[in-house]
């Protein structure tokens, strides 16, 4: 006599929800991938210096175009929580183009920004760079974002990818040795190595304290 087994139903893991990522504090740094709600870990002195020589580096873009001399043209922002093809992110920088942008984009009460930017930065960290190079990279391109930047401090390197309809291309990889032009600001060059900390070294000769 054969018994018949009764299914075993496997529980699949609820997916979370937009709402459920905008209720999560603020300080907690959630972000919404794919059904998950996964948290940013406090910056290290090298990711936070990376993030903060690049937006020193980048004000020269912030502003009208051509206003006092400068480049211009883009409107600037860091740690923006973004409301992108259905998924919810935070990158360490983004930006939106004036000419396509009539004001710097705002997040209605209790919600967040969903205005496509024209170009993201991500700054890696052992515990964010999977993500960074996975998940938020097909969002990104999926969102239509132009241009995606990735600093790497730990191999003192920047990537950029632009936009393209089968994925991201590899445009460009600047080292911590030499200046580049980096699109989408490629009006200035820059130092990539200063990303990373480089004025702290000691001159060639000089010796340390």
């Amino acid at each position: 006599m054969s018994v018949t087994l009764p299914a075993v139903r496997t529980l699949q893991p609820e997916r979370a929800t937009l709402a459920d990522w905008l209720a999560e504090p603020d300080d907690r740094g959630a972000e919404l991938l794919h059904g998950r709600l996964v948290y940013k870990a406090l910056p290290s002195p090298e990711h936070g210096r990376a993030q903060r020589k690049l937006g020193a580096f980048l004000d020269a873009f912030d502003g009208r175009l051509g206003e006092g001399g400068r480049p211009g043209g883009w409107r600037l922002s860091t740690e923006v929580d973004l409301e992108l093809a259905g998924e919810g992110v935070r990158p360490d920088l983004a930006g939106w183009r004036r000419d396509r942008v009539p004001a710097l984009p705002k997040a209605p009460p209790g919600g967040a920004v969903a205005e496509r930017p024209d170009w993201v930065a991500e700054v890696l960290s052992s515990s964010t760079a999977a993500r960074d190079l996975g998940d938020k990279r097909t969002i990104y391109h999926t969102a239509g974002v132009g241009h995606y930047w990735v600093l790497d401090p730990a191999n003192r390197i920047l990537i950029v990818y632009r936009w393209a309809h089968e994925g991201y291309l590899f445009t460009l990889s600047a080292g911590a040795g030499a200046p580049a032009r980096a699109e989408p600001f490629e009006a200035l060059e820059l130092r990539v190595g200063l990303l990373f900390g480089d004025e702290d070294e000691p001159e060639a000769g000089a010796s340390r304290p």
